[in-house]
């Protein structure tokens, strides 16, 4: 199944506008809340099965590409 474009959406109609993984109800937010508290990214899967693995991976890697890009732009 291809990756939805784009991968995080936002609207003011679909939970007061909280970035949502597209194509979903559930909170980007959510994934880094399991992932601080320890829990295995397998965990938040099971618990949001609408959410592909692919999706999570991607979306970390966006997440990772921008605080790269970030602290690269801060140091120069």
């Amino acid at each position: 199944m291809p990756l939805p474009e784009p991968l995080i959406s936002v609207s003011p109609d679909t939970l007061s506008g909280a970035p949502v993984f597209n194509g979903t109800r559930v909170p980007v937010k959510t994934l880094f809340d399991y992932l601080e508290a320890g829990d295995p990214i397998t965990e938040f899967l099971a618990d949001f099965p609408n959410v592909t693995r692919d999706h999570a991976v991607a979306v970390l890697e966006m997440a990772r590409r921008s605080a790269v890009e970030a602290a690269s732009q801060a140091a120069e």
